[in-house]
């Protein structure tokens, strides 16, 4: 008998993610229907899609309340198909908020439920284990102390290893961009990647003092150039419609969708916090990371937050290796941050070489493909549907 997983996906990231999912699942079980609310990436890789939840991708409580009556009516959708009884298992991925509701309603017609991309609450929400425990059977961890976290709390997790890095195992660069910048490396140029963040508002609060510490950068390395890696294209403007006209002399360059090349190549770089930090672990590309905020936001993350550090890599490996800084006054006190720290990896070979090391060793133990065939696997297993041997192995 045929049997169909339904999926519950809202983050743009999860949605590229689950496509890897549902490319694995059919390669080991062609049989198995796929369904539910997802985004485009999951429909090209063959999901049957209810609602693109992607697009209804929010944060915080005033982009949450105009779509509210939305998000009941999706969870009444889902509830009908569980009821159906056409669903044989459930798969949550990201999206907390929302996917509390539907793993909820999944158990009210004893479907299993799994948490693939399992909520973060070893950072901000510790109290809420207690309903995890209650409305999910099993979750697929991405991250080894995530898993340790979640099986020290008596929840059934397993660590399947994080998608990010299949996606850079896949990737295929531009071979254009690689051979120019190969071209400036060979000219004698010393390449720093700048990554101002995703989110307008990132690139709004953290731009202006990378900006300056590159100016401070400039004049000590006469031979570093800056690579700008902006999101979209309104961010590539923004960021240059800072420049005044004397910054017009600096070395920088701008790009937009080309961070996977920049990092790729760069000798070192500055960046705002975010997932990017695996993808420089993954690259072996150091560099300190930032994060301004606004006061409030500060005050509330400081009571809120219970992990030491802010950047994954850091918490994988249990230290320091990429140097970070909070912030919600000065800026003079991030631009210092920004130049001490580019400046030992560009000027302290030493230091650069220990760096180096730590980095490699974290990247070898963690940074390998093959995540989103082991999570396939676990799901499979967990549907009780018999794997092929080869897989089975």
């Amino acid at each position: 008998m045929t049997q169909q997983l339904f999926f519950s996906v809202g983050e743009p990231s999860g949605d590229q993610h689950c496509a890897r999912l549902i490319q694995a699942l059919s390669q080991q079980h062609a049989g198995l229907q796929l369904r539910g609310f997802g985004g485009p990436e999951m429909q090209r890789a063959g999901c049957q899609l209810d609602h693109d939840l992607t697009q209804m991708a929010v944060m915080g409580v005033v982009e949450v309340l105009p779509k509210l009556r939305q998000f009941f009516r999706l969870a009444d959708q889902a509830e009908a198909v569980f009821a159906s009884g056409q669903v044989d298992a459930v798969l949550l991925a990201d999206f907390p908020g929302f996917n509390w509701h539907i793993a909820k309603r999944a158990k009210k017609y004893n479907l299993p439920v799994y948490y693939y991309l399992p909520p973060q609450l070893w950072a901000w929400a510790p109290w809420r284990i207690r309903k995890l425990r209650r409305t999910v059977d099993k979750v697929l961890s991405v991250l080894p102390f995530e898993c340790e976290w979640y099986q020290q709390r008596g929840v059934n997790a397993e660590c399947v290893g994080h998608p990010f890095f299949d996606a850079v195992a896949e990737q295929q660069l531009d071979a254009a961009v690689i051979d120019s910048l190969t071209a400036q490396i060979r000219q004698g140029q010393r390449l720093v990647a700048v990554l101002p963040g995703s989110r307008q508002h990132e690139v709004t609060r953290n731009w202006p003092v990378m900006l300056e510490a590159i100016r401070r950068l400039s004049k000590q390395y006469p031979d570093a150039r800056f690579l700008v890696a902006a999101f979209k294209d309104k961010q590539c403007l923004w960021c240059r419609d800072q420049l005044t006209a004397t910054d017009r002399a600096l070395p920088i360059d701008f790009f937009v969708g080309k961070s996977s090349e920049i990092i790729e190549m760069a000798e070192c770089g500055m960046m705002v916090s975010g997932s990017v930090s695996l993808e420089m672990m993954a690259r072996g590309t150091p560099a300190p990371v930032i994060y301004r905020v606004g006061r409030v936001f500060y005050g509330v993350g400081r009571m809120m937050v219970r992990v030491p550090s802010m950047t994954l890599p850091n918490l994988i490996a249990g230290e320091t290796i990429f140097p970070e800084h909070v912030s919600c006054g000065s800026p003079e006190s991030t631009v210092q941050f920004l130049h001490r720290h580019v400046d030992a990896m560009l000027g302290d070979a030493l230091y650069r070489e220990r760096l180096d090391q730590k980095l490699g060793q974290l990247r070898s133990a963690i940074a390998q493909p093959g995540a989103s065939q082991r999570a396939a696997a676990t799901v499979l297993n967990e549907m009780g549907i018999a794997l092929p041997p080869a897989v089975a192995a």
